[in-house]
């Protein structure tokens, strides 16, 4: 009788695309996986109840660190693997100069205000890029130069910056690294040194320590083992979001050429 394990993925596109590998993994190794989408907080909140077995991938400490905490209330965790090593930042195209934007505070300089499009579009209320875009927001000053931050979808976010660059304006990004766009676009990090963005955080799979006994200690150590890395996720993400190719294909091709797959099929 095959084992089935049910996965909590959080309901973005890179982090579909690194669940797509660890399911492909399972999958090889002979369970059958079900996967479950939901938002950054819902997310933890399944793994909690155990309405989830694991989740993929939790950014840890700085963006999902409360979350794990919560868990760990009432639930051990077990970390597994280093999936990519992401991080938040603001970024600008490349043509904008960097002699006149090179960190935050050049936000507020009048001549890079006046050109600067005021409206930045960030993702949902739950992610650590939105909470540390809220505090950098406040902490700037960046209302009073006439800046908005607004949350929303991927899609709002991703589309207002190709649309912006595409007519080549001044625009600002709440974005992190892995993800697609870094694939296709020269998007320029700019600094942030009051340390509001959080650190370089380590990208994990997180399994309920009552469902250890579930995998030998093998296949633990196995998942234990996927290392992939920023520019691969934002590489197959591409793929997959602005190349229409099939998600679990996609990663099944490049874990079977890669080696870490048993079966070719």
């Amino acid at each position: 009788m095959t084992t089935k394990i049910t996965m909590g993925v959080t309901d973005l596109s890179f982090h579909h695309t690194t669940a797509s590998l660890v399911a492909n993994v399972l999958t090889d190794m002979g369970f059958e996986v079900e996967r479950i989408f939901s938002p950054h907080q819902e997310n933890f909140k399944k793994l909690k109840s155990g309405e989830v077995d694991m989740l993929a991938s939790a950014w840890l400490p700085s963006s999902h660190g409360i979350y794990k905490a919560d868990v760990e209330e009432i639930q051990p965790l077990i970390e597994l693997g280093l999936h990519y090593q992401p991080y938040a930042h603001w970024g600008v195209p490349d043509y904008i100069p960097a002699d006149q934007v090179s960190e935050v505070a050049d936000l507020l300089k009048l001549d890079v205000a006046n050109k600067m499009r005021k409206k930045i579009q960030g993702i949902n209320a739950g992610a650590g890029i939105t909470r540390f875009s809220i505090q950098m927001m406040e902490d700037y000053g960046l209302s009073n130069t006439g800046y908005e931050f607004f949350t929303g979808t991927e899609d709002d976010c991703f589309n207002a910056y190709e649309q912006a660059v595409a007519n080549k304006e001044w625009i600002i990004v709440p974005l992190w690294k892995p993800q697609f766009l870094h694939y296709r676009y020269n998007i320029r990090e700019i600094k942030e040194p009051k340390g509001l963005l959080g650190i370089v955080d380590r990208a994990v799979l997180l399994l309920r320590d009552d469902k250890k006994e579930l995998f030998t200690e093998q296949q633990i150590k196995k998942l234990d083992s996927l290392r992939f890395s920023n520019e691969i996720i934002a590489e197959l993400d591409h793929k997959v979001c602005r190349e229409g190719q099939l998600q679990d294909q996609v990663t099944h091709d490049w874990l079977a050429a890669n080696g870490f797959l048993s079966h070719s099929s």
